[in-house]
């Protein structure tokens, strides 16, 4: 589980830098905004993520802000802002294209969902459909539960049962309209490449 949340994490950092380059600051407010996994994200979580990122070669750092007389840079104000570098921005492309059974989960899925004005539409659909799959799958495990626990329930258990059930129908009836606005979508030109739109929070 650690080890999915760290890829996940660089993932979402690549995903933010690929739109211009920000400082430390500046990607955990954004993380924390646009992400539901990351909305407790710490710098303690953050800072060591991106030195791996840096150690990997995938992003650079360089200090700005305010020089001083001798020509160094100003404590109070300097600020480190890390840029993706080719490496960096090629291995973001492939995270991109994943769109294996690890792109549905509960703990990935938002991430992916937030780059996919960069995610080519194939691998947008098969994201949807897998991830409604996932849901229709954990809708019959209520179902079956609730028929033969129901007189085991009390008031509550059965009323956290319901809301699980009523969170799980309404998100696949989002995932259909989805899938279906992804259908009938026409397909752009071949040269043409997704937008590099900014991320928004997820509301589902």
């Amino acid at each position: 589980m650690a080890a999915r949340r760290t890829e996940l994490l660089e993932f979402a950092v690549l995903g933010l830098l690929h739109e211009a380059p920000q400082h430390g600051y500046e990607l955990r407010k954004r993380l924390n905004a646009a992400l539901g996994p990351f909305r407790a994200l710490s710098y303690g979580t953050l800072y060591p993520c991106l030195r791996s990122l840096l150690d990997k070669g995938w992003i650079t750092e360089a200090t700005v802000g305010r020089t001083t007389t001798a020509g160094t840079v100003g404590s109070k104000r300097a600020r480190i802002v890390y840029e993706l570098t080719a490496d960096g921005k090629e291995r973001f492309q492939d995270l991109l294209r994943e769109a294996g059974p690890t792109s549905w989960e509960d703990d990935t899925f938002d991430v992916h969902f937030a780059f996919f004005a960069r995610t080519e539409a194939e691998v947008r659909l098969r994201i949807l459909e897998g991830r409604r799959s996932r849901l229709e799958e954990r809708l019959e495990n209520i179902r079956t539960a609730s028929a033969k626990n129901r007189e085991r329930f009390d008031s509550y258990t059965a009323e956290l049962e319901r809301h699980g059930l009523d969170s799980a129908e309404r998100e696949v009836r989002w995932l259909n309209e989805l899938i279906t606005a992804e259908r009938n979508t026409p397909a752009p030109p071949s040269s043409t490449t997704p937008n590099d739109q900014p991320i928004t929070p997820l509301n589902h």
